[in-house]
């Protein structure tokens, strides 16, 4: 197999364009089909890499250069069983009972591979039932999880008839970054996957029931945060302390905030903005939280498993 950005020890070369293609989207789409139509021979064997990404490599290069790679692959091979992403990368799924061919990425290379259904199922599975610190003290674990989010538009193959428990979170703190790692996650991998398609859910507490967070993100809109403050004072103090807390501008009772083009520091503050609000209204627990309405489009089943909260 070709290696081109390697030398014979595995050693990197940069490029000029900010990754370096191991297979051209031809071939790699060509080792997809016959991972996807004749597994057996390839069951056991390491992922290839199919793009080496330059050290420091922005998450638009890492998006633009896993976009032709994943549309390639898709002409061949067809619309992925679910769609979806880790901390880490983008994680792209073509699923039946007997294998799963796995498109998968983190932040220095994007790679194919394939593995038998269950074997892999039920390792994911112990991942998110066994991990995680016992206390928020301890550092949490979310960036190592398989897979933040997932999504099933009824596309080909079988979808799993069990999944695993989200994995809960310890503290407040841990909620913050897990939130921070699944809007990262969707700025890098939902414009490849769905294209201009929006994702959102909303944020609800039981220590202020009733009110809703909203978050969201799309390709055309960026990142969006917005609050239900519509039985707050429309008053200047009120306006003072709400962007204080980070809110941009006040529409029919919603405070929100905007980010046309964002990227790991504007997922970072949307998540310390949700927190900052969210403890500001009492909460103290991820316990007392609450993802609903999870959707992407209005089309299929959005899971978010990494977000450290019950949905």
């Amino acid at each position: 197999m070709d290696y081109r950005g390697t030398d014979h020890t595995g050693t990197y070369y940069p490029s000029a364009t900010g990754y370096e293609p191991v297979l051209t989207p031809g071939e790699a789409a060509e080792f997809a089909r016959s991972l996807h139509d004749a597994p057996d021979r390839h069951f056991g064997q390491d992922p290839v890499p199919v793009l080496l990404y330059e050290p420091g490599a922005s998450l638009r290069e890492r998006r633009e250069a896993f976009q032709e790679v994943y549309d390639t692959v898709v002409a061949r091979i067809g619309e992925p069983t679910l769609y979806g992403g880790s901390a880490e990368g983008p994680n792209v799924r073509w699923r039946d009972g007997d294998r799963v061919v796995l498109l998968a990425g983190n932040r220095t290379r994007a790679q194919l591979s394939v593995h038998g259904t269950d074997a892999l199922e039920s390792e994911e599975r112990r991942t998110f039932e066994w991990g995680g610190p016992c206390s928020a003290d301890e550092p949490h674990d979310f960036e190592y999880l398989p897979y933040t989010w997932q999504l099933d538009r009824s596309g080909p193959g079988e979808r799993p008839t069990e999944r695993p428990g989200a994995r809960m979170a310890s503290g407040l703190e841990h909620f913050e970054s897990a939130l921070e790692l699944l809007l990262a996650a969707w700025v890098e991998q939902l414009p490849v996957q769905v294209g201009t398609d929006w994702a959102s859910f909303c944020l609800t507490s039981g220590v202020d029931r009733g009110r809703q967070l909203l978050v969201s993100y799309s390709l055309a809109d960026g990142l969006h945060a917005s609050i239900d403050d519509r039985d707050g004072e429309d008053s200047p103090e009120r306006a003072h302390q709400m962007v204080a807390r980070g809110w941009q501008s006040r529409d029919r009772g919603w405070w929100q905030t905007d980010i046309e083009d964002p990227d790991r520091a504007s997922a970072a503050a949307v998540a310390r903005l949700a927190l900052t609000e969210l403890r500001a209204r009492g909460t103290r627990e991820p316990e007392e939280l609450r993802a609903r309405d999870a959707s992407c489009k209005d089309r299929g089943e959005l899971w978010l498993p990494g977000l450290g909260i019950r949905h």
